[in-house]
Parts: C-alpha cells; structure tokens; sequence
C-alpha cells in the first residue's frame, strides 16, 4: 500500500500586487508503506508547501494527495499521521509532560496508556531530565526534541516531518537519525523534508529532489550512488613487475602499490593483477556525492 500518493499537484498563492506565487507546479510523487523518502531541496523549493497540503493545512489549487488511500483534506487520513512542523512552538507555560498530556487526549489516549507513552517518548528524546521543566526554558534543540516527541505520542504509521534536523547539535543529530532508523526497522513510513544531504545519505531509502514547486528527479539513494562510481582505488599488498598494466590505471603512490581504476577498467586491471601473482588488500569505490548529484539537478536547465 502506498503511504503517501500525490498527483498533479499544483499550488499558487496570491502574491504581490495581485501577481500569482506559483508554488508548485503539477508535482507528482508515492512513498510506499514502510520506507524512509526524503523530500530534499533548496530553500523556497515547495517542500513546506507539499506537508502542509498533506496534512490539510493548504487547500491545493488542483491535483491530489492521498494519505494510505484517503483524502488528505479528511480528518482520518491524519490519525495515522505523527507530524513535526518545522518551527514547532508550544504553550511555554506548560511543562512537557503537561504538554503531552495534551496531545495524548487530543489522540484519545486512555489514562494508564498516555502515562507510558510519555515515559517512553521522553525517555527516547533525551527529556525526562527537563521534562517538569516550563518549556519556556527549553533551548531550540529541546524545543526540536520535544516536538518530535509529540509526533511520536500516539504511536502512528506515518511520520511526516518538515527539517527535523532543524537547530540539533551533532548529538542530537546522530539520536533523531537513530530514532529514524529504528522506526523504519518497525515497519513505520517516514517522509521527512531537508536541505541537508548528508541525513538523506544516512537514512533514507528513496529520495526526492524538488526544486521550483518540480520534481526533478525520483531515486533510490542506493541507485544513485551506484550511478555515480566514476572507479576504484585498488590497494595491493606489494608493488607490481615493471611495466605492470600501465594503460589501465594510475598509480596514487608508487610506494604503496595503489592505483586508481577507472570504473570501465576495472575488470580486465583484476585479472592483471591475477597474473602478476599480486593480492588484493582492499578496494573502494571513488564516486560522486549525493550532494554532487543534488547540485547537478538543481542546476540543469529544464527541458
């Protein structure tokens, strides 16, 4: 079952002096039931605006958005939904334990379940220490934490998060990346929306690159970082005879027998080293960034 369909979706705010925002433009795009999507791309790409036309926040010009089927202008496709904004703010006189009490109700948790769904989701954001705390007091990092841990609440099968990396420091980074991982191992979905890259490397199994209200290219990031080997550094564990292979790759050091491989060469420079009577130490794939292959979609011309 896809977890998130999108077809045509187009969005225009009224703008300046009457002239129309084109946020989107026909943007089309699934996420299937159980997989981390990351929705990446620069800032004003129409991200924010794709999450909120998701969760009912912007009625969208034309096209549609489903969540597991159902509409997502319809209350019931949100009850399956756990979802951090991108500048979560709260009532700061509250503590947050008070204030997920709040959002437990709102989910109609029973009593005896709320106060164990509490502990847990503080427990994992790192909070119980600050939990009795007003939030007033909380830096943006706990404030981040914190809004991730309302999203987490009532247990739902789809996470949609707009930059949840957001104001973290490396700790809390490598925790929500964690946290991430450890839902997809649960059988929940995750769409979450950055312009960071290297989260996407982390976690993700498919990403999205959107720019200019478009989608411009739809992948999973294991294909792209396939696509992008341009060849192999080759470490062998002794220098080879002289005159070994020359046309086929470039030595790095001529006194650390390493070579780099170009990618088409690399089968017939193996069976070199075969005959040469040399081993293999070890071998790693020199290839293009996500974020070169990012940059090359933001840039390129549209057709």
């Amino acid at each position: 079952m896809l977890a998130i369909s999108i077809e045509n979706l187009v969005k225009t705010f009224p703008g300046h002096r009457r002239q129309p925002v084109r946020a989107l433009l026909g943007l089309s795009l699934s996420v299937d039931a159980g997989e981390v999507f990351g929705f990446l791309g620069p800032n004003g790409a129409g991200k924010s605006t794709t999450i909120k036309t998701l969760l009912g926040q912007v009625k969208p010009t034309s096209g549609s958005a489903r969540i597991f089927g159902q509409p997502a202008s319809s209350a019931l496709s949100r009850a399956r939904v756990g979802y951090l904004p991108e500048n979560p703010s709260f009532y700061d006189y509250l503590t947050a334990g008070e204030y997920l009490e709040l959002v437990g109700r709102c989910f109609r948790l029973s009593h005896p379940a709320l106060k164990g769904e509490i502990t847990r989701v503080l427990g994992l954001l790192d909070l119980e220490a600050a939990a009795q705390r007003p939030i007033r007091g909380y830096s943006k990092g706990m404030v981040q934490r914190l809004g991730l841990a309302q999203a987490m609440l009532h247990d739902p099968d789809l996470y949609i998060l707009d930059e949840p990396m957001s104001g973290l420091d490396p700790v809390g980074r490598v925790l929500v990346k964690e946290i991430m991982l450890d839902l997809k191992r649960k059988g929940k979905t995750v769409f979450f929306s950055t312009h960071v890259i290297a989260d996407v490397e982390a976690v993700c199994d498919r990403v999205g690159i959107v720019a200019q209200g478009e989608l411009r290219a739809e992948n999973s990031v294991n294909a792209i970082l396939a696509a992008g080997i341009d060849g192999y550094l080759v470490r062998l564990d002794r220098l080879p005879p002289t005159g070994f292979s020359p046309h086929l790759a470039e030595p790095v050091a001529v006194t650390t027998a390493e070579f780099f491989v170009p990618r088409q060469q690399f089968n017939l420079f193996m069976r070199e080293v075969d005959q040469a009577g040399c081993a293999v130490q070890f071998v790693e794939p020199r290839r293009k960034s996500l974020e070169e292959f990012f940059l090359s979609i933001i840039h390129r011309e549209k057709p």
